[in-house]
């Protein structure tokens, strides 16, 4: 083991770039490279990709330097953004951090838990950030729906994720694919345990001989320990996008459409205008309050989060183990949907260790 193996990796100086590199430019690694291109305070190196063509055609877009063989990038860069399949996730990631590099990797963290695992206990051996991409966390819809939630009392949350059918990630489930994120979010907002589950799902064109083996609709409701309930819909087959949150409160009910990045309080008044004759002139029955948030792309927050901790040696706030708890729920519910079981704590608690409890 190298000297750069076994102690934490030290704190670049504000005065150095942060040498950065993207591993896999798909659709999301495209992505993650022209957001990085606009970094003042990183140096982005080059981009690795097995599609030679692809490869070349980013790095030459940028000016960069493209890598075949994303191990041959790694003594150049003390960070990557890794954006390949999820089957790929555990094989790069471990790679990587191995290698001393700082590492912000695609959701889920890996394809198993049992891999997902390991790269967070790598993630610690080697001292690397591990910073998972949940990036709905850096929405600026999510942010502030939190801080509104932090005021009201919280009865209930229903999230829905759905898509039109697409080729992208069709080597996961859409609970995995989609449904993940508003795992996430939602045992972000709960802030306790989970103690009950049941889920069901279906797939598309299931007779054809080319359908997909994965689900492609999910339905879960969720009972956490503090008797709130949820429920999470995610699809691959509806034929409109919608992302939103609602949250169900004692005084209140919220909505949150993070396609338009818009936020809907919505709560109920008693004023009502009356003649002397009796007769009701005027009624208000409901008050909507608009909730204004920022325009900053939810990927750039995420980035410069990234680099932040890696420049300052801070845990991410969507770090290793935060992502594990989202996979291991998410691989209850994906099971659950399969199976048509109900699940409580008793087999909650054998698939999520109490030393990472959801």
């Amino acid at each position: 083991m190298s000297a750069r193996q076994s102690t934490p990796y030290p704190q670049r100086t504000q005065s150095e770039p942060l040498r950065i590199g993207v591993i896999g430019v798909g659709n999301m690694g495209q992505h993650h490279t022209r957001v990085l291109s606009l970094f003042k305070d990183v140096q982005l190196v080059g981009v690795a990709d097995i599609n030679v063509e692809r490869g070349l055609d980013t790095a030459s877009k940028y000016r960069i330097r493209f890598f075949e063989d994303y191990r041959e990038l790694l003594p150049h860069v003390d960070a990557v953004c890794i954006a390949v399949p999820t089957r790929l996730h555990y094989e790069v990631g471990m790679n990587c951090l191995e290698s001393g590099i700082h590492v912000l990797i695609e959701k889920p963290i890996a394809a198993s838990i049992n891999e997902a695992e390991l790269l967070v206990n790598a993630a610690a051996e080697f001292g690397c950030i591990l910073q998972v991409g949940h990036i709905e966390r850096f929405n600026p819809a999510f942010q502030e729906l939190s801080k509104v939630l932090k005021t009201e009392e919280l009865l209930a949350l229903e999230a829905h994720r759905m898509s039109p059918y697409s080729h992208r990630a069709n080597d996961v489930s859409v609970v995995l694919d989609l449904m993940i994120h508003d795992i996430d979010l939602l045992l972000e907002l709960a802030a306790v345990p989970v103690v009950r589950l049941t889920a069901s799902g279906s797939r598309a064109c299931k007779d054809r001989p080319t359908a997909s083996p994965y689900l492609d609709y999910v339905t879960a409701t969720l009972g956490f320990a503090n008797g709130m309930v949820a429920t999470l819909t995610a699809s691959k087959v509806t034929h409109r996008k919608i992302r939103s949150i609602v949250a169900h409160c004692k005084n209140s009910l919220t909505e949150a459409d993070f396609l338009n990045n818009e936020i809907l309080i919505h709560r109920q008044t008693t004023a009502d205008y009356m003649t002397e004759y009796g007769q009701v002139l005027y009624r208000q029955d409901g008050l909507i309050e608009k909730v204004y948030t920022s325009n900053i792309e939810p990927l750039h927050a995420e980035l410069e989060h990234f680099v932040n901790c890696v420049r300052g040696g801070h845990q991410p706030s969507v770090g290793g183990e935060q992502a594990l708890k989202a996979l291991r729920l998410a691989s209850a519910i994906e099971q659950m949907a399969l199976d048509g079981q109900m699940w409580d704590t008793e087999y909650l608690s054998c698939v999520q260790p109490r030393s990472v409890p959801v």
